[in-house]
């Protein structure tokens, strides 16, 4: 099972707490109901659609908390700024590093190894607390869009977090020395606080719109809102009056908003931004109405339940993700269901809480208080050792899994090279049945984690112009006199190394005009910003315009519709895109260039199958992979406008029956896995397909051999 989600969030906050003669019971409550809203949304989205806003509770409690420590006793020099980072150290490391190290071994012996790579890397990231830059820069990218969830996904904001902790106690020092010497420290402290609060929040609404993907992981979109609960403690600190008027109503009126976000706010809004006013505001006025009697919300904060939940509300955090992660592994290793059921769910709750429980007694109190980290050296130390093991305990896992791709890797090329090979697609030419090299040709002979890099040159080369597109590659592969443009998006790259492999005999030289989701029509796409959707278009008249201005013989096209067109749903999509390409496709017919269309590849995607991932999990039985051409139907506009363009020099050329051999859609072929991912070709896989693409490609004009 893949369980899914742009939105994983971040630990609740063990940070430092008021003495217990200071304790709060509301804010343990407020952590109760963050770290609950999260763990229900992992296990259900589809019903705590905003969930994820626990996420900003917690950064306002921290914030808060972190403030209100560090205005009381502002740092004065840098033993007092290393005090606080050792006491950050001792509160937040052991547990979290016993969780990585935990995800890596768990990792190795249940995961598949497709994996491996990436969540090796990612626990190296989230050792040394920068992951959530790794998982911004991988949320930005495409072919990215569909991987397996990563068991150390929610250790993004506890990075996000550190770095502000980093930070903030130099800010804070700074901003009180230099209000000592203005004699006003109180006012300078507090429009440092209002400076960062609103520099952040104008960039995190700005951003939000110009990077939506990147914006929910970086650290400037967010600091914004731990500011805004150090803006809580400088009130509750030095302006607010003992008793606010109308203080219960205050805490309800943030309560409600907390348990409304919950369930109306959504992962497609752009998020955080100004939406994330709704939680980031709501949680600041709980902790500023600190409110006492029967009718305010300490009451129902301060039950039993939730105050013990609030007390291991970190450690719940740590250890419910990477269960719901990695228990479908391993119960598909065991022989059960891969899905989780509701009793899975609540057994995941339920030892979420156990374990928790005994990681906050065990190791986090115990760490806190240990005699062996005493000392600001032993403290360092201790991290640095523990980060050095925890870190290479990643590198590790990439380190095998490489040297696993990479000679598997040389095993297909010795094996592409061989003209008597039943490789890939050359199992499904005739030829094959009389081969005996081809006796056997079911079995697996590319490596799972070898297929989720096997890519086309476009990618290595820079090929692709991404949103907003105003960069405009175009990479030149052979040297024939017949000049072809390759024009598309993904699903025209991943032809690139079939195409190669005919430039050569066919006397080509093929010029790439690839666009990362962007598909090349009049009309504008659902891209995710304004500035991209206008981007797209602007690209698409340059292709237009740079294909059909002379130079060029012919134009391979092919592409995905991945988003729907701006404005309209799936079903008007499917209805009326075609129009945008056929005045294109004209265009190209009118200039006698000879245009071939590929259609769209069977999309497994459809059946919601991240065919390496798949692969590796059932590798004893791969039909749980496989797929019909209706489950793996997708809609292809370009090749529908194709069918309406009457001109001879127009043709097009239809692949199903090169994945979807005797009506069954497979995800391995030849023993090569078909897909690197969710709907794009390996490119091992595409190379075996030259033949069979040649020989669709004979009455074109373009093919000079057989």
């Amino acid at each position: 099972m893949q369980l899914k989600s742009t939105h994983v969030e971040r630990p609740p906050s063990t940070d430092t707490k008021p003495n217990r003669s200071g304790f709060r019971a509301d804010i343990q409550g407020l952590r109760a109901l963050a770290v609950g809203i999260v763990l229900l949304y992992h296990l259900w989205p589809n019903r705590f659609v905003g969930g994820f806003i626990g996420v900003d509770v917690f950064f306002v409690i921290s914030g808060f908390l972190i403030t209100s420590h560090l205005i009381k006793s502002p740092p004065k020099n840098w033993r007092d700024v290393t005090d606080f980072w050792v006491r950050r150290i001792r509160r937040l490391l052991p547990a979290s590093l016993l969780v990585l190290f935990f995800v890596g071994v768990s990792t190795y012996l249940v995961a598949p190894q497709s994996i491996w790579v990436d969540t090796g890397r990612q626990i190296f990231s989230a050792a040394v607390y920068v992951v959530n830059w790794d998982f911004a820069s991988s949320s930005v990218d495409y072919l990215a869009a569909d991987n397996a969830p990563s068991p150390v996904q929610h250790f993004w904001s506890l990075s996000v977090e550190e770095q502000f902790y980093f930070v903030w106690p130099m800010l804070i020092g700074l901003a009180f020395l230099i209000g000592v010497k203005a004699k006003r420290p109180k006012q300078v402290v507090g429009f440092t606080i209002v400076g960062i609060f609103a520099a952040s929040l104008i960039f995190s609404i700005w951003y939000t719109v110009a990077q939506p993907a990147m914006a929910y992981f970086i650290t400037p979109t967010r600091m914004w809102e731990m500011a805004t609960g150090g803006l809580v403690a400088v009130f509750v600190t030095y302006i607010r009056p003992k008793r606010l008027p109308f203080n219960s109503l205050i805490g309800w009126i943030g309560l409600a908003g907390i348990v409304a976000g919950t369930f109306l706010i959504r992962a497609d809004m752009p998020f955080p931004g100004y939406i994330a006013l709704v939680p980031v505001v709501s949680t600041a006025l709980v902790i500023v109405a600190d409110s006492r009697g029967r009718f305010s919300v300490l009451p129902l904060l301060s039950l039993r339940p939730a105050q013990f939940l609030g007390d291991i509300s970190y450690s719940v955090y740590l250890w419910h993700w990477p269960l719901i992660v990695l228990v479908p592994y391993l119960s598909e290793k065991l022989g059960a269901t891969e899905n989780l059921g509701r009793l899975d769910k609540a057994m995941i709750i339920l030892v979420s809480l156990i374990v928790a429980w005994a990681s906050t007694a065990w190791v986090e109190n115990r760490f806190r208080k240990t005699s062996l980290l005493r000392s600001r050296g032993r403290t360092f130390g201790f991290a640095i050792v523990a980060m050095v093991v925890v870190g290479s305990l990643g590198l590790s896992q990439v380190w095998v899994s490489d040297r696993i791709v990479q000679q598997n890797k040389e095993n297909l090329q010795s094996a592409l090279v061989d003209p008597d090979s039943c490789l890939g697609a050359a199992a499904l030419l005739p030829s094959a049945k009389d081969n005996p090299k081809c006796d056997g040709t079911e079995s697996l002979l590319m490596e799972p984690a070898a297929a989720k890099t096997d890519k086309s040159k476009a990618y290595a080369d820079g090929c692709w112009s991404s949103a907003p597109y105003k960069d405009r590659p175009e990479c030149t592969y052979g040297d024939g006199e017949k000049q072809v443009a390759l024009v598309g998006n993904s699903h025209a790259g991943h032809w690139l190394p079939a195409l190669e492999r005919l430039a050569d005999k066919n006397n080509w030289t093929i010029t790439t005009f690839l666009a990362s989701n962007c598909s090349i029509s009049t009309l504008p796409q659902d891209l995710s910003t304004p500035e991209a959707i206008k981007g797209c278009q602007d690209y698409s008249d340059w292709v237009v315009d740079r294909t059909t201005s002379g130079g060029f013989d012919a134009v391979i096209t092919s592409e995905r519709q991945s988003t729907p067109l701006d404005g309209m749903s799936w079903e008007e999509t499917e209805q009326k895109a075609p129009a945008g390409h056929k005045e294109i496709l004209e265009s190209w017919a009118d200039a006698k260039l000879d245009v071939v269309v590929i259609r769209d590849t069977p999309y497994p995607g459809g059946d919601d199958i991240q065919v390496p991932d798949c692969v590796a999990t059932h590798e004893d039985d791969l039909e749980e992979c496989s797929g019909t051409p209706k489950s793996w139907y997708w809609m292809d506009p370009l090749a529908e406008s194709a069918k309406a363009v009457d001109s001879k020099h127009m043709s097009i050329i239809y692949p199903e029956e090169w994945f979807c051999p005797d009506g069954r859609c497979e995800p391995v072929i030849g023993g090569v896995i078909t897909y690197f991912d969710t709907a794009h070709i390996t490119a091992t896989y595409a190379k075996t397909l030259a033949p069979l693409l040649n020989d669709k490609l004979r009455h074109t004009g373009l093919v000079t051999f057989d």
